[in-house]
């Protein structure tokens, strides 16, 4: 009897897992599972409370999906954003060939819809339902839903209950208490690609679910390449990215909806198909650029963080930070979005003390406790990117997981590069005795203070000013210590209790060290920005270093140019523009108009022996031309010029003309200049006349056609201080190349 009834239950079993992977196969199309997701389906169905933790591309959206497939009743699904929920109820839709199998419930539909959508609940025929925190919590979707049966209850990017997660949202924290008015027993299953094990505490806790499964993957993508870079000419690096790699898809994360427009807008001019995304956008908007991107009709957007939670394009093959992100916890998830499919993903972040500094601003006003808070989140985004550590080693050992950083393969720009370390011994033995020596009350901040030999307010206060370890560190100097800091951390030999201000405290691999102390080495931080490349590897690549040999000869070729035309070589081309060829090396004519000080004018008029010199050198020379060339310039700023030129051709003044635009007179002339300069031909002489008379406007004339060069000091001192100010000197130079350059 005993072997019947525990073959019937070996049978039942087996069903079972048939079942599920029919479903998997017919639903979804895939035939096997990934990682830990059978286990979770299999604990769902059984009815209990399970906890997801599961990175980016992992397949979290299959662990609560199926099981609602499988189950009797509708599964409600608390999800943060209402793209997220669009993107997958229209996946959901598409698998299952049926319109109701999901619905979404939130402000973006019209009365009609939501009927439409409470009549399917209401026949059964509606397997999830997709719900935002807010709308959960309205009394009359908390009646509605005591009508239907529920299956279970998933809450998706649940780090978002918690006030240590990158997105905090207090409508979270009123979810276990709806969930308690929806009936009893309610399985819940919580999900998140993000969460440390402070995080991973607080979502058990508010939602009630201390008791749950947990199912943790690892955060190792190993496909992913992670990099920091300083932030100089940051619009040019990223056209330069982009247009060095074709074709790909990325994502282009800006902290404000400003410099979104701005960097979208700077895309678009360089010829790269770009959509801005941002909460100011009309929603319509916002699901117009999310199918534009999926459908590939945009190769990238250009965002703030709303964009891509939830989003299933698997073929991201970059993403880049425009600035410093706020949280690792977000940095991780964002970067996430990069190579879903387990293709390339490349992970850049622009990094400057200027951002951090103005992040550091923006918590100024906060309560203390968000203040503190939010100040330790974002000292480990400062650590991050100035360690010289291993990249996935630091993003790994923040969400708990210990990582050997030979396993990194190169595939962060820190592996990639040669690594400056030292014998770390005794100054990790001195930080470790003087932490056990102060019983482990102080910060990171604090202590590099103290061995810096820093007096500060803490460090009078307790008296460490007058401690042997006082100064200890300072020839050593700040990048060392910081290292070893950190890599104390990073190594285990300290850990930091986020629970109590970012202290210090000792682990027993620390103790142990302090015990017993053995040869060690640490990796050397490096300034971020400090590196300097090869002047001659910059030459011949064409980053920014001049070539002085192509120099020489485009001036040879431009005083031949002035001979033949009767004019001086500066009414050709002008130095800065000469010495800006020199660096991008432009060979077609619309290059060459994209040159600082040249414009469609001047490059039709001189351009072609110059473009024609240019390409037979680089031919000649092997040079590998910088990719994006010159970055175009916003559109804006080509509207003030064009508004110039039309009010100049109805003769208005130049001092009306400026306070028409907000600008001096100064500024005004230095744009009329820039226009000219350019090779657009302004008549001035309405305006020239009257404040110059026509002698005094001949004799600078003929200095400028005999002078070497335009300079306007050098006019001055030539024909006298007393006689001519400044501006009617450049405004006779701005005539005069006019006249006799364009």
């Amino acid at each position: 009897m005993d072997r019947k009834i525990a073959s019937h239950i070996l049978l039942h079993k087996m069903d079972v897992k048939k079942s599920l992977f029919d479903n998997l196969q017919n639903f979804f199309g895939f035939d096997n599972f990934k990682g830990d997701q059978e286990s979770i389906i299999t604990n769902i169905l059984e009815g209990n409370n399970t906890f997801v933790i599961m990175p980016t591309g992992g397949g979290k959206s299959i662990c609560y999906q199926l099981p609602a497939l499988m189950s009797e009743g509708t599964a409600i699904v608390i999800s943060p954003l209402i793209a997220l929920m669009k993107n997958q109820v229209d996946q959901l839709r598409a698998f299952g060939g049926n319109d109701s199998i999901a619905h979404f419930l939130n402000s973006s539909l019209n009365k009609s819809e939501i009927t439409q959508v409470k009549s399917d609940l209401l026949s059964g025929q509606t397997k999830l339902l997709y719900v935002a925190p807010e709308s959960l919590a309205k009394q009359d979707n908390i009646e509605f839903l005591n009508l239907i049966k529920i299956s279970f209850v998933a809450v998706d990017e649940a780090h978002c209950i918690s006030e240590w997660g990158h997105d905090f949202r207090p409508e979270y924290r009123k979810i276990k208490q709806v969930i308690a008015g929806l009936g009893n027993n309610i399985p819940i299953i919580a999900l998140t690609a993000t969460a440390t094990p402070k995080v991973q505490q607080d979502i058990m806790k508010n939602l009630g679910m201390t008791e749950a499964t947990l199912f943790k993957s690892s955060f190792n993508r190993p496909n992913l390449f992670y990099e920091i870079r300083p932030k100089r000419d940051i619009k040019k690096e990223i056209i330069k990215y982009i247009k060095s790699n074709p074709g790909k898809s990325g994502i282009i994360y800006c902290l404000s909806r400003k410099k979104v427009e701005e960097v979208a807008e700077a895309l678009n001019l360089n010829g790269i198909s770009a959509l801005p995304y941002h909460a100011g956008l009309e929603p319509k908007i916002r699901a117009e650029t999310q199918d534009k991107f999926l459908m590939e009709d945009a190769e990238v957007i250009v965002a703030t963080i709303a964009f891509g939670m939830g989003i299933d394009k698997p073929d991201v093959r970059f993403v880049i930070h425009h600035d410093v992100p706020k949280s690792m916890e977000g940095y991780y998830q964002e970067t996430g979005r990069a190579g879903r499919d387990g293709g390339e993903g490349v992970c850049i972040a622009f990094y400057s003390q200027k951002d951090v500094d103005k992040l550091a601003k923006f918590m100024k006003d906060k309560p203390v406790s968000e203040r503190e808070i939010g100040t330790q989140i974002l000292k480990e985004v400062i650590d991050y990117a100035e360690s010289g550590v291993c990249r996935r080693k630091q993003i790994l050992h923040y969400f708990g997981e210990n990582f050997n950083e030979t396993g990194c393969n190169c595939m962060c720009d820190n592996c990639k590069k040669p690594k400056k370390q030292f014998d770390a011994e005794v100054q990790l033995s001195t930080l470790l005795k003087f932490i056990e020596k102060t019983e482990e009350k102080f910060d990171d901040a604090h202590l590099l203070n103290v061995f810096l030999g820093l007096e500060t307010a803490q460090t009078i206060a307790y008296e460490h000013s007058k401690v042997p370890e006082f100064g200890i560190g300072k020839e050593e100097g700040e990048l060392l210590w910081k290292s070893v800091i950190r890599q104390a951390v990073l190594n285990n030999y300290l850990f930091k209790d986020i629970d109590n201000y970012g202290l210090l405290k000792l682990t027993k691999q620390g103790r142990d060290f302090i015990v017993n102390p053995y040869s060690l080495k640490f990796i050397l931080n490096e300034p971020i920005g400090d590196g300097v490349e090869d002047d001659e590897d910059d030459a011949k690549h064409g980053t920014g270093a001049l070539d002085t040999h192509l120099l020489q000869l485009l001036k040879d070729l431009r005083k031949k140019i002035a001979k033949q035309k009767s004019v001086p070589p500066f009414v050709v081309f002008q130095d800065p523009s000469l010495e800006e060829m020199c660096t991008h090396y432009p060979i077609t004519m619309e290059e060459l108009r994209q040159i600082s000080g040249v414009g469609s004018g001047k490059a039709m008029k001189f351009g072609t022996p110059f473009i024609e010199l240019i390409k037979k050198y680089v031919e000649d020379n092997d040079i590998e031309r910088p990719i994006d060339l010159i970055i175009k310039t916003q559109a804006n700023k080509s509207q003030m010029k064009v508004s110039i030129i039309q009010n100049i051709d109805r003769q208005i003044g130049l001092e009306d003309i400026a306070d028409s635009k907000g600008i001096t007179y100064e500024e005004i002339l230095k744009e009329v200049e820039s226009i000219v300069n350019s090779g657009t031909k302004l008549n001035l002489n309405y305006f020239i006349d009257e404040v110059i008379d026509d002698d005094r406007q001949d004799e600078v004339f003929d200095y400028f056609r005999a002078a070497e060069s335009d300079s306007i000091d050098d006019a001055l001192n030539e024909l006298g201080e007393t006689d001519y100010t400044r501006e009617e000197i450049q405004l006779m130079r701005i005539k005069f190349m006019s006249e006799l350059g364009n």
